[in-house]
């Protein structure tokens, strides 16, 4: 048994590579590839055109999804109740105000809530950065594996 931080963390703990695919049900994406990122804080995806609305009390955010790298042909049109704005510093330092979900994810046989901030990642490799507030006490990551759940 590992002794983790207020947990203890069994030799049965599943293992991830740094890169996997994974679901989002609820925003209708069957798969997506994702970087298991441990240096960054929150989990990130690619989102574009979003536009605020309101549904009963409540205030939502309608966006679009490429959720293939280096492809456009597919386009997923989301909807998720919005949680907040916040500040977010990107890889290269800058910050920015991004909009904050939560959606279910679902990688191999797991699925479990997460918060996801949206932010136009055309330019990045990966449409989507899982962070570790969404992989902290569930799985190792095998930073020279990938798709070991996938």
């Amino acid at each position: 048994m590992l002794k983790g931080k207020g947990k203890d963390v069994h030799a049965t703990t599943p293992v991830v590579g740094w890169r996997e695919w994974l679901a989002l049900p609820q925003l209708q994406v069957e798969r997506i590839k994702v970087k298991i990122d441990t240096g960054a804080r929150s989990s990130s995806l690619h989102a574009f055109d979003l536009e605020e609305f309101q549904r009963g009390n409540t205030k939502w955010l309608r966006f679009c999804i490429h959720p293939f790298q280096h492809s456009i042909s597919e386009r997923i049109l989301a909807e998720a109740p919005l949680v907040e704005y916040r500040l977010v510093r990107s890889s290269s330092g800058h910050l920015a105000d991004r909009p904050v979900i939560v959606t279910p994810i679902r990688l191999g046989a797991y699925e479990w809530p997460i918060e996801l901030t949206l932010s136009t990642r055309d330019e990045m490799g990966f449409r989507m950065l899982l962070g570790r507030q969404a992989v902290r006490n569930r799985f190792f990551v095998h930073s020279g594996g990938s798709f070991l759940l996938s």
